[in-house]
């Protein structure tokens, strides 16, 4: 089952920003899709269950941003 989960990333400016914070995401265990909106700072996770809040934001944070 698939699951989506939402978080607000801060400290996103530019493109690199976005790519950073989707290969960290895409790196945890069991994520197949992460979507991200520079505007808003949105950032969808799709993934086969719920991924722990701590390793998503460990992920971020190894990106250089933080969950708001």
């Amino acid at each position: 089952m698939t699951v989506s989960q939402t978080y607000t990333v801060t400290g996103m400016t530019c493109g690199h920003c976005v790519q950073a914070v989707t290969e960290e995401l895409t790196r945890l265990p069991g994520v197949h899709d992460v979507a991200v909106d520079l505007n808003t700072g949105a950032v969808t996770v799709r993934s086969d269950g719920q991924v722990p809040l701590d390793e998503v934001r460990a992920a971020v944070d190894e990106a250089g941003y933080a969950l708001a």
